[in-house]
């Protein structure tokens, strides 16, 4: 009896904890509106600068767009880099940007240089390919798809092959407020588990448009939002 009496009070507890939910780490979400809003901050900086930003028919046909903001980049003979960021990708069928995930950039490299630097980091991606691969929970550039510097000026010329950049992602790199190349190659982009977990309930986030639907801060929003300001609608573009 007494034996009956312990298995029912182990099941009683296990059935309680498994119905409460995991306890949201407030750290995290704070963690994750600061990232959202510092990515917006620097995206917009970008498009404002005069002559200087990402071309508007680029932004217009973008399917996906990551920042990080403040990557550091650092080396002495070896070198690496890492940083944090956000990605949103545009619903194909609305042609809205989505809500953003949280990710993370790291990576070495080997060659001849020393001391460190920070940059801001912009990708962007203009088929549904490359919008994909930020669904994996980890990608690597150079290995799952390539990088190369984007053209840069408020203007695209109209007769401008856009097909001819649409082979992997477009990468814009800015530092102390000049534009700046930076070698990608080797770098490895991974889900930021805890923060995803933190805003969405799940460390790995492959359905964008799911957590669109969720009710989200105005600060992890922000983002969103600013990607719609400086963005024209191309449906099922």
């Amino acid at each position: 009896m007494k034996l009956v009496t312990l298995i029912l009070m182990f099941a009683f507890i296990f059935g309680l904890s498994a119905s409460v939910p995991a306890r949201v780490d407030s750290h995290d979400l704070d963690k994750a509106g600061e990232h959202a809003s510092k990515a917006s901050r620097v995206f917009t900086e970008i498009m404002d600068a005069p002559d200087k930003g990402i071309p508007q028919k680029i932004v217009d046909n973008a399917k996906v767009i990551a920042v990080f903001p403040s990557v550091l980049k650092f080396g002495l003979v070896f070198g690496g880099r890492a940083g944090s960021g956000v990605v949103s990708i545009r619903d194909q069928q609305t042609g809205q940007w989505q809500a953003p995930i949280f990710v993370k950039l790291g990576g070495g490299s080997f060659g001849a240089q020393i001391g460190g630097q920070s940059i801001d980091l912009v990708l962007v991606g203009l088929t549904e390919d490359s919008a994909k691969v930020f669904t994996r929970d980890r990608l690597k550039i150079g290995g799952e798809i390539a990088a190369t510097a984007g053209p840069v000026g408020r203007n695209l010329a109209a007769d401008t092959d856009l097909p001819t950049f649409s082979s992997g992602l477009l990468s814009y790199s800015r530092s102390r407020g000049l534009f700046v190349g930076a070698v990608l190659e080797g770098s490895v982009i991974r889900q930021d588990k805890d923060l995803n977990q933190a805003v969405y309930g799940e460390g790995k986030v492959s359905d964008f448009r799911a957590v669109s639907e969720k009710s989200l801060s105005p600060k992890i929003m922000e983002f969103t939002q600013t990607l719609e300001r400086y963005s024209s609608h191309q449906h099922g573009a």
